[in-house]
């Protein structure tokens, strides 16, 4: 049985970095403009504001949840797999119980 080596995971390249960090930025951007500019009460502006502040932060949480509960999982798996291989490796099927040779 061979030994599975753990993997560091892949890094992004900064052109992917930086095409999320302007897709990010132009989506909230842009959405501003757009309650900015709407022909409504400031107050319907705020609401809509507040609103997008809410949806932006949430987001961020939900994916920092969702990669901290893959790396939890990720770590479970290598401590479980670490142990079975431990067992596996003391386990000798030829050694009779109360002998000793």
């Amino acid at each position: 049985m061979s030994k599975s080596v753990p993997t560091a995971p892949m890094k992004h390249s900064p052109a992917w970095i930086a095409q999320t960090w302007i897709s990010f930025a132009m989506s909230t951007g842009l959405t501003i403009v757009g309650i900015y500019g709407l022909p409504v009460d400031i107050w319907i502006k705020g609401f809509l504001l507040m609103g997008l502040v809410f949806s932006v932060g949430s987001a961020v949480s939900l994916s920092k949840t969702m990669r901290d509960q893959y790396e939890a999982d990720q770590l479970a798996a290598r401590i479980d797999e670490a142990r079975v291989s431990k067992l596996i490796s003391e386990h000798d099927p030829l050694r009779v119980s109360g002998n000793k040779a």
